[in-house]
């Protein structure tokens, strides 16, 4: 019974939920300095990804965003929040190697700043996914607990 036990598992696909920096970076065309995800800490298959950012004085937009006072720029929060989506949708049947540009957000608010030395924690699901073309996700983002930023994105595949 156990050596049928262990084969069954053996066969059982596995589903991963995590990615490293090295994955993402072959999933997702971005690079430095706008490769945004530092990894995905929790993925559920075509439902939801949660991502980390550690968010350092060295980030290329802090010498010019409010010298006296580094603060992470919105749109490049929100941009962390759609990389973390595009996580989710180049996993979907049918899309790896798909190109999934940002068409647009709605509702989109900023709750708290976010500056060097933050972790910036942004769970990201999926609302819908349209005729495989379009997709609404879902995201916020958040530091140490703390709501700051959430909106809705929509994505629009690129052949």
């Amino acid at each position: 019974m156990t050596i049928v036990t262990e084969a069954l598992t053996e066969l059982e696909p596995v589903i991963k939920t995590t990615f490293t920096v090295e994955e993402i970076r072959q999933l997702l065309p971005h690079r430095y300095p706008f490769a945004l995800v530092d990894r995905i800490i929790d993925y559920v298959p075509g439902k939801k990804a949660v991502g980390l950012k550690n968010v350092t004085i060295n980030e290329p937009f802090f010498p010019g965003h409010i010298p006296s006072r580094p603060l992470m720029p919105g749109v490049l929060i929100v941009e962390s929040m759609a990389q973390v989506g595009g996580v989710i949708l180049t996993q979907l049947p049918g899309m790896k190697g798909k190109f999934f540009a940002f068409a647009g957000i709605d509702k989109t608010r900023f709750r708290r700043p976010v500056v060097p030395g933050d972790q910036l924690i942004m769970t990201v699901e999926l609302l819908s996914f349209k005729m495989n073309k379009i997709a609404k996700m879902q995201g916020e983002a958040r530091v140490d607990g703390q709501l700051a930023a959430q909106g809705e994105m929509m994505f629009s595949v690129f052949d």
